[in-house]
């Protein structure tokens, strides 16, 4: 792109920022809407304990958290601004690379309408989790690498460097996109670029920003890597290939035929030759995750690259007003039929009557509420897990003040998983209780040495805990989740009174292990 040419392209830049606000204002009419999810509460706790490193995710995330309840509050609104911000971003940059790759108006509009109007990428940008920000690093990277292309600069290899280095921050799944990135180049003419100085400078940038989190690794025995493992072996492992490809033809709905279309002309026209890294790129990431085992989900980061793709390709056919017009009313009324099934703009009842009409009538996307325990529920699992944290809260802390004040103050609340020790967590200042304890996920890296005390509020994963019979004085179940809805239904509370030292030998034993202090027992 020449200099004239770029000083033209900036006259759309307005025309872009339309679609800008309506993705804005879809994810903020939506923000506020059922509770928080289990993940957005474990990103909002590492707020609270800022560091260069987690179990489960990198740093980046706990540093949004801080600044956002700081500047916005602690409600479930607040913890979705930077979300909607993020979910933005990515329409104004996939508007812009359209314009890299030659595109006008309409090319424009079919791409942005895509990123606001896919139900898996709506799905996936209004919660507060790192992956709308892996989404949003991972186009950027694609349009600096296009940028580089067309003007031969070296400053967008630099901020592409800074920008793989922010999305190791974020999420280690930047560093798929960016090693198949760099395959993907060396596949193409443009291979050239990477005997250049200014590559190993990128290198050298994303690594220099990407450094502190790998020390923190590295002295906390590579955490990663064990959540990896953990993940392959408990979920991972029991994804079939179907589960993986399938999805990537149905979640995005019309705009299927978008992105369908950017991928055959990234390969095949010569009018995007220059830019075939880009398939090139998206292909071995699909293959990596196939053979990995991943989820559908993982590979969405791909697609606003695609779609800007297809927005440009079909401009190229599409000439007739009329028809496009219709090109645009069959993209947008399709997804906005299914827009309450990804974004919860509507109440909970009517989105409860919209899965149910979608599972009678339109059982092949039976997918988006098919739950990791691979069964049919009413709602999908995202939705799900929004629900019940209030009642679980509410009554814990009924039980901690069934106490007397001295009892109180030799209690201990546990929690068996992250999403329970978040909500609690979440809730605790309403409530007025103590912090949780809880050795899952990165709560282990904060919880105390001990568990002295003469009393415990247990949040148990099962309604059964007849097995600790031996090492407690004496347990009652004083309440649970009762929510259908909720994924956590069934969850079970339990006072237990006077645990026996045995308990805690097998509590410092767990911590260690979960830290990583230990070899895990046998």
């Amino acid at each position: 792109m020449s200099i004239s040419q770029t000083k033209s392209a900036k006259h759309l830049w307005p025309f872009v920022f339309i679609f800008v606000v309506v993705k804005l204002v879809f994810n903020l009419l939506s923000a506020g809407h059922y509770g928080f999810h289990r993940d957005e509460m474990l990103h909002l706790v590492l707020g609270d304990h800022l560091d260069w490193g987690y179990m489960e995710v990198p740093p980046l995330i706990a540093l949004l958290a801080k600044v956002s309840t700081t500047v916005f509050g602690s409600t479930v609104g607040a913890a979705r601004v930077f979300p909607a911000m993020a979910s933005a971003a990515m329409v104004w940059f996939t508007g812009l690379l359209v314009i890299e790759f030659g595109g006008r108006r309409f090319a424009i509009a079919l791409a942005c309408l895509c990123v606001i109007f896919s139900p898996g990428m709506a799905a996936s940008g209004y919660l507060f989790q790192p992956v709308v920000f892996d989404q949003l690093w991972w186009l950027l990277a694609a349009y600096l690498s296009v940028k580089y292309v067309n003007t031969n600069q070296a400053r967008y290899l630099y901020w592409l460097g800074a920008v793989i280095g922010l999305g190791l921050l974020t999420k280690y799944t930047m560093g798929f996109f960016a090693g198949a990135l760099l395959l993907a180049i060396l596949l193409t003419p443009q291979r050239k670029i990477l005997w250049r100085k200014e590559t190993l400078i990128t290198v050298a940038i994303a690594l220099l920003v990407f450094l502190p989190n790998l020390l923190w690794q590295y002295l906390h025995h590579w955490p990663v890597l064990a959540h990896m493992h953990n993940l392959q072996r408990e979920q991972l492992d029991h994804v079939k290939p179907a589960e993986f490809i399938v999805p990537q033809l149905l979640m995005h709905a019309a705009c299927f035929l978008i992105w369908v279309a950017g991928f055959g002309f990234l390969l095949f026209h010569q009018s995007l030759r220059n830019y075939r890294f880009i398939a090139f790129a998206y292909m071995i990431v699909f293959a990596f995750l196939l053979q990995m085992n991943g989820k559908a989900y993982y590979l969405l980061a791909g697609y606003p690259m695609l779609f800007a793709a297809g927005g440009y390709s079909l401009a190229l056919f599409l000439k007739n007003y009329i028809v496009r017009a219709l090109a645009v009313l069959l993209l947008i009324v399709p997804n906005l039929l299914l827009f309450p099934i990804a974004l919860p703009i509507l109440t909970l009842n009517q989105t409860l009557s919209f899965f149910k009409y979608y599972r009678q009538h339109a059982p092949f996307i039976n997918f988006l509420v098919t739950w990791e325990d691979h069964k049919i529920h009413p709602l999908s699992q995202d939705y799900a897990d929004m629900l019940g944290w209030d009642e679980m809260a509410a009554k814990t802390a009924a039980s901690y003040y069934s106490l007397t004040p001295e009892q109180q103050k030799h209690t201990i609340i546990f929690a068996d998983n992250y999403g329970e020790a978040g909500a609690l967590h979440a809730y605790r200042k309403q409530y007025k209780l103590p912090d949780v304890v809880c050795l899952n996920s990165s709560f282990a890296l904060w919880a105390p040495e001990n568990l002295k005390a003469n009393y415990l509020i247990y949040i148990s994963d099962d309604n059964d805990i007849s097995d600790m019979k031996p090492v407690v004085e004496s347990y009652k179940r004083i309440g649970g989740v009762e929510n259908e809805l909720a994924r956590e239904y069934g969850t079970g509370i339990f006072l237990i009174t006077h645990p026996s030292p045995v308990l805690e030998k097998v509590y410092q034993m767990h911590r260690k292990e979960n830290r990583l202090e230990s070899p895990p027992a046998h």
